[in-house]
């Protein structure tokens, strides 16, 4: 039996996967810190998530080699963190990642800190041996080491660089807010729009559900709410979707939405759900519900909790390749079929072309659509294979459950069982809240994550903000008292234990929590929307729910104090400037023909 290091008494999955290793990993901890400083050592931080593909080849190239990990425990203190239970660390290194390289991270991220934690050098997937232009990772932490004692000076100097430039306050602006970025925001996304595929740009493609959001939104623009329509169809008849089991995978690596990269993430699914309840809504075309239903039955079937949460992430591989679990080929097809299932399926889901995954295997897309009178077929033939499927080694589940991810779903539920009236989904997003509130919710404050009933971690500001979103869906979809009452108390923790008193808008950290190189406080959406764009337009809500001031201002403060992104980069701030677009149409601007103001906030 192998010994297991000290990442045996952790709750999170993606560490837990990593307790055997002979690599000496630690979590992070003043303890690992103290380590370093004790050895005069540099720290190997490794930072990735159970749903990972790179991640896992790292894994088994270099973290399970017993030589490699002789050279890592000889020249460092290693530290392994979870992403999605540290995104406070991610954020932070991912920024130092992209200020030392000049290049995007990801994961797994690799980085070589000072006992401090101040990163020096790093990089994200390296290979065992050199290939793809990286260095082998052993030669590349042999010369780390090197570095580390005899370039000292340097690093210490690079070091001082990079803390200010991290610690470097963000430009504020207290002046008028106008709807200038409003207008920008629309005319990047139509420009970049890809007219052939839908989405933004090329490959690899996202979701970018928040940018679908602003323009599904713009009530009497119809090219706007066109473009988020074409993408949303696009994106379901392509194979990023599941076509067989419902749900969305991470993103494709294609411009074509055609092969994803497998892991299906609860936050992607939570957001899309609510922009296909409001494509239905708006258009009233039944394939935009059956989409929805699909990320719901996939939701209630494999990511739910016994006592109503929901788990985060499924994994990209299975039996050590990714995507194993979702491909077919037509021998296989054709054996489960009826040669009239077979053969509508071959058709519609793009089997008679070329395999189009590694040129061995195919994963489904809609290649041609059904004829007037197929689709009972079709649901016979996709109902067998779906069957078919059940009976592979099924992918891994990260089974924790966050606060934040939680959040996004209960709030996608909720809107979305408003909209296609879809009570028992309700049903489901206030067992989730039930469950948050009942282990989540200590002392009057959250908590971040859980795993088998142990909660833990203080909770971030997209905790309090998104759950804040949920309680209010739900309340507008069935109104409880209990709901505001939450919803106020979340809010009070908002603006005392994380709002800029000084300049205003909310750290994505609490005023008491650990003291880390940098305190983020960021305008931008990513795969998650801005916490500040959400708890402007949360607080602006609720406010006007329950009538108190405190919250509107602190969400007008919050807007003023990312004015500048808005203005010079709203390709990232679609969240805020939904929420800037809701304070103008409160408070009307005064315009003098060029733009339109109001007042900064007193």
């Amino acid at each position: 039996m192998a010994t297991l290091n000290r990442l045996a008494g952790e709750t999170s999955p993606y560490l837990l996967q990593h307790a055997a290793n002979p690599v000496d990993w630690l979590p992070w901890s003043e303890e690992a810190l103290a380590l370093a400083h004790t050895e005069d050592k540099p720290i190997l931080l490794s930072i990735g998530y159970s749903a990972c593909h790179w991640c896992h080849v790292m894994a088994h190239e270099s973290f399970e080699d017993e030589a490699v990990a002789a050279v890592m425990n000889r020249l460092f203190v290693n530290i392994k963190v979870d992403r999605e239970e540290r995104p406070d660390l991610d954020q932070i290194y991912q920024t130092a990642h992209q200020m030392l390289t000049g290049r995007a991270g990801g994961w797994p991220l690799t980085l070589f800190l000072t006992p401090d934690g101040t990163p020096f050098y790093g990089g994200t997937y390296f290979p065992k041996e050199a290939r793809f232009g990286l260095p082998g990772f052993v030669e590349l932490c042999e010369r780390v080491g090197e570095i580390w004692r005899t370039r000292r000076h340097d690093i210490e100097a690079q070091n001082r660089e990079l803390r200010a430039a991290l610690q470097r306050p963000t430009p504020t602006h207290t002046s008028s807010l106008d709807d200038r970025p409003i207008h920008a925001l629309r005319a990047l996304l139509l420009g970049s729009l890809d007219r052939d595929f839908g989405g933004f740009g090329s490959a690899p493609k996202f979701p970018h559900p928040t940018d679908l959001a602003f323009l599904l939104a713009r009530k009497g623009d119809a090219p706007a709410q066109e473009a988020a329509l074409f993408t949303l169809r696009s994106m379901a008849q392509g194979g990023i979707h599941d076509q067989l089991g419902g749900g969305f995978y991470r993103y494709s690596v294609d411009e074509r939405w055609e092969i994803p990269h497998f892991e299906k993430m609860l936050y992607d699914n939570a957001q899309l759900l609510a922009l296909y309840a409001a494509a239905f809504t708006l258009t009233g075309e039944p394939y935009f519900r059956e989409v929805a239903e699909g990320i719901v039955g996939w939701l209630l079937r494999e990511m739910t909790h016994p006592e109503g949460a929901f788990y985060s992430s499924l994994d990209a591989d299975t039996e050590g390749e990714e995507g194993r679990f979702y491909l077919w080929d037509r021998a296989e097809v054709a054996r489960l079929l009826t040669p009239e299932e077979s053969a509508l399926a071959i058709r519609h889901w793009g089997l008679d072309e070329r395999p189009n995954f590694e040129n061995r295997s195919w994963h489904l897309k809609i290649a041609q659509p059904l004829a007037a009178g197929e689709a009972a077929l079709r649901d016979s033939a996709r109902a067998k294979l779906f069957a078919a499927r059940k009976q592979r080694v099924r992918p891994g589940c990260d089974d924790k459950i966050l606060t934040s991810w939680n959040a996004l779903m209960i709030a996608g539920l909720a809107h979305a069982a408003r909209l296609l009236d879809r009570p028992e989904w309700l049903a489901h997003a206030r067992r989730a809240l039930d469950y948050l509130q009942a282990r989540h919710w200590r002392h009057g404050r959250l908590l971040a994550t859980s795993r088998d009933g142990q909660a833990h971690l203080p909770a971030y500001l997209d905790d309090y903000a998104f759950l804040l979103v949920a309680l209010l869906e739900a309340y507008e979809t069935d109104p409880h008292a209990e709901d505001l009452d939450f919803a106020r108390q979340l809010a009070d923790v908002l603006l005392t234990h994380f709002e800029d008193q000084e300049n205003g808008g909310f750290f994505f950290t609490a005023h008491d929590h650990e003291n880390l190189i940098q305190r983020p406080k960021s305008a931008y959406d990513n795969a998650l929307p801005s916490g500040n764009g959400v708890a402007a337009r949360a607080l602006q809500r609720l406010g006007q729910r329950v009538a108190d001031i405190r919250y509107e201002l602190a969400a007008r403060r919050t807007l003023q104090a990312f004015a500048v992104q808005m203005q010079t980069q709203p390709a990232g701030c679609a969240t805020l400037i939904m929420a800037l677009e809701a304070e103008l149409a409160v408070n009307p601007p005064a315009c003098d023909g060029v733009s339109c103001s109001v007042p900064a906030a007193g």
